[in-house]
Formats: C-alpha cells, sequence, structure tokens
C-alpha cells in the first residue's frame, strides 16, 4: 500500500482548490461567534447564526448535490462557491446589519457551496487510477483535519488581533478563488462505468430512480451521522466540562487541536495499508472505539488524560469516516456517487446538530460529564442502527455471495486494493 499514485500534478492543484473550498467551513461558526459577539446579545445572535449556517449546509448539500451533472460539474460547483462567496462576503461588509439580514447571509454562505465537498471528493477520485480510491480519499481526510487543525486559531488571531470583520471576508476570498481554481481541472467525472447507467439501461441519474438509489445507502448515512455527533460533543460540551474539572477553558483550543492532528495521523495510516473484515464490521469497531475514548474523556480528571483521550478518539474518527465513505463507493453507481456524497454531508451536520441539541438541552440540568455519556449512548445507537441496516441490506442484495473488489460494487470501476476481499468489497 502506498501513496505513490495520488502525487500528481493535478491532486496537488485539486488540494489547493480544496483548501479553498473546505477552509471557510472551518472558520464559519467561531467567525460568526466573533463577528457579533460586542453587539448586545452577541453570544445568542452569534449562535443563531451558526445554526442558520449549519441548516443551509443540510439543506443545501442534498438538494444541489441530486442535480450535479457529473460530466459538467464544473459549472455548478462554481456557481455554489461564488455563492458562499456572496454570503460571506456579505457577513464581512455589513456586521452591522439587522439580524434578519446576517442570518440569510449566513444561510446563503452556507446552503451555496454544500454540494462542493461532494463533488470534489468524487473529482479526487477521478484523478487517481482506481485501485489507488482508498490513499486518495485517506490524502483527502489530511487535508480536511489539517484545515481544522489551523483554522481557529486563524479565526482567533484575526478576530481578536485585527478585525473581526476579516475572518468572513478570508473566507469569501478564498471561496472566490476556489470557483476559480475549478477550472485548472477537469469539467467534470465519468459517470459511466461498469454496470453504470449506459450499462443497465435504466434511469439511474433521473428523478425518483435516483432518489431510490440514494435511499438505499441509508444504513451508511446513519453510521456517518453517528460518527460527527462525538465530535459535536467534544467540541462544544469540552469547555464546560474542563470548568467542572477545574482546568482553564482557554484549553479546550489547544486539546481541539490534538484530536484534529490525530485524526489526520490516523487517516494517513489507515490509507497506508489494507485493513482485514467487512466495511461494515470496521466501521462498527472504530466507531465504538471512539465512543469509548469520548466516553474516557468525561470520566478522567486531568487535562493531560482528556487530552490522550481526545488524542485516541482523534485516531479512530478518521478511520471510520474513511469506512463511510468506501461504503458509499460500493453501493452507489458512479454516476450517482457525488449525489451520495452530498447526502452523507447533509447526515453528518444532521448528527453534529441533533446531537449538539441534546447536549444544550441537557447542559442546565445536568454535570457535562453526564452530558456527554449521554450523547456517547446516542452514537452507540446509531451506530448499531447503521450496522444492522447494512447488514440487512447485504443479505437481501443480488448476489450478495460474490466476491467483489473495493470500488466494483454498484458499478464503481476499479481494482482491489489489497489484502483480503469480501462481498462488501473489504480490504
Amino acid at each position: 500500500m502506498s501513496y505513490r499514485d495520488v502525487v500528481s500534478r493535478p491532486v496537488l492543484t485539486w488540494a489547493l482548490v480544496a483548501v479553498g473550498a473546505r477552509m471557510p467551513v472551518a472558520m464559519a461558526p467561531l467567525a460568526l461567534v466573533f463577528l457579533v459577539r460586542e453587539r448586545p446579545g452577541g453570544y445568542s445572535l452569534g449562535a443563531a447564526l451558526a445554526a442558520a449556517y449549519v441548516i443551509g449546509e443540510i439543506i443545501g448539500a442534498p438538494v444541489l448535490g441530486m442535480r450535479l451533472d457529473p460530466r459538467r460539474a464544473r459549472p455548478h460547483l462554481a456557481a455554489g462557491l461564488v455563492a458562499g462567496a456572496v454570503g460571506f462576503a456579505g457577513l464581512g461588509a455589513f456586521p452591522g446589519a439587522p439580524a434578519a439580514i446576517l442570518t440569510a447571509f449566513a444561510f446563503l454562505a452556507g446552503a451555496g457551496p454544500a454540494a462542493a465537498p461532494g463533488g470534489l471528493r468524487t473529482l479526487l477520485t477521478s484523478l487517481v487510477p482506481a485501485h489507488a480510491a482508498a490513499q486518495a480519499l485517506s490524502a483527502e481526510s489530511v487535508l480536511t483535519f489539517g484545515v481544522w487543525a489551523v483554522s481557529p486559531a486563524t479565526v482567533t488571531g484575526l478576530a481578536l488581533g485585527a478585525d473581526p470583520r476579516l475572518p468572513p471576508l478570508l473566507a469569501a476570498a478564498l471561496m472566490a478563488s476556489s470557483a476559480a481554481g475549478l477550472w485548472s481541472l477537469p469539467a467534470g467525472w465519468a459517470a459511466d462505468g461498469p454496470g453504470g447507467p449506459a450499462e443497465r439501461g435504466d434511469r439511474d441519474s433521473e428523478g425518483v430512480s435516483k432518489r431510490r438509489l440514494l435511499a438505499r445507502a441509508w444504513p451508511v448515512y446513519v453510521t456517518g451521522a453517528a460518527s460527527l455527533s462525538l465530535l459535536a460533543l467534544a467540541e462544544l460540551v469540552l469547555p464546560a466540562l474542563l470548568e467542572q474539572r477545574g482546568t482553564g477553558v482557554g484549553w479546550a483550543g489547544p486539546l481541539l487541536t490534538v484530536m484534529a492532528v490525530a485524526s489526520a495521523v490516523g487517516a494517513f495510516l489507515y490509507g497506508s495499508r489494507s485493513w482485514p473484515g467487512l466495511l461494515r464490521t470496521r466501521s462498527a469497531v472504530l466507531m465504538t472505539g471512539m465512543s469509548a475514548a469520548v466516553a474516557a474523556v468525561a470520566l478522567i480528571p486531568g487535562a493531560p488524560g482528556i487530552a490522550a483521550a481526545l488524542a485516541v478518539a482523534g485516531l479512530f474518527q478518521s478511520g471510520a469516516m474513511l469506512t463511510r465513505n468506501l461504503s458509499l463507493r460500493e453501493v452507489l453507481p458512479p454516476d450517482v456517487l457525488a449525489a451520495g456524497y452530498s447526502v452523507m454531508y447533509a447526515a453528518v451536520g444532521a448528527g453534529y446538530a441533533a446531537t449538539g441539541s441534546l447536549a444544550g438541552a441537557l447542559l442546565p440540568r445536568t454535570a457535562p460529564s453526564t452530558a456527554i455519556l449521554a450523547g456517547v449512548a446516542l452514537t452507540l445507537l446509531l451506530t448499531a442502527v447503521g450496522w444492522w441496516g447494512e447488514r440487512r441490506a447485504g443479505r437481501s442484495a443480488p448476489g450478495a455471495d460474490a466476491v467483489l473488489p473495493l470500488g466494483a460494487a454498484a458499478g464503481a470501476e476499479g481494482a482491489p486494493v489489497g489484502g483480503g476481499r469480501d462481498p462488501e468489497g473489504g480490504l
């Protein structure tokens, strides 16, 4: 297993475009809070703007992702990124505007580019040989976690050291540059492959048929939502937990950076070798390990122990997210894959919002550690439901006894990545 096939000029260009598209997403929640915190009720307004941004992502991802034309995705993706740039620019240019106008800008900033993550991920896998798909997705995860590691410091430094308008304005500039950079990449990706629409003679990419294909992947979305729900616990409850433990709240940022760096390391390690077992089993094991680590965060008294537990959680988290992306490649045909990634993006956003809401409702009534443990219980329930759904779908699928390589199921092109194979295409 090697990353050699991923290292190329097109992939480097893709990485620069992806940073421009994703760093604004990582910056957004904290940037919105800093933007309005000096206004009366600023923190509440900041939370409301962040909620509007996330709702925009949840709505925009499936709606826009399902309309992506695989062969001509560039104009669609560029238009979404430009819309997001307009939303961020409006926030930075008019921070004193009425709350309703700021909410509209925040919604546009979230909804406009919501199809970009799924489209860019599909474009990345089209730039590398089929057998290097797992390494490409691992490299993408390393890049994403790296962006999430540096974004909080960037926002804090600009907002507190210069002007709170600068983070959203920087986000607007990054998104605009990402839209322009798309013209240095292919206009789209191949929609047809073995078992794709051209061979099946059906209408998988049209109307209800496409929605049904996406609906069949619901167990993958459920487990994906579970994976980010644990991140919500770590991000939203950690400051209160540190205060409960008598540790300075200022340690929350460095501790979350530890988790992000560990996630990047985990993503690299995951793509560097083959792993045994079915994808659904591997995902369940990784999610269980991450849940145990987050539960340890709630029980460990000191900051060093919390840091170690968050690092372990990060290592498991990246692997769990990668298995979900690989599972989508197994169950969806190429012409639907970008839409599937977009639905996954919406699902994980919904999982983040649901767990965050649960934690927010529990914090006034119970200790932060108890709120974290309740969230872990919800995550384990979602993981069990997703595993059961995938197991049931695997048993009922036609040809379930066939042995398929990674990426070969449901029309995804490719050869095995390495190691033993199973009916799900597990490594």
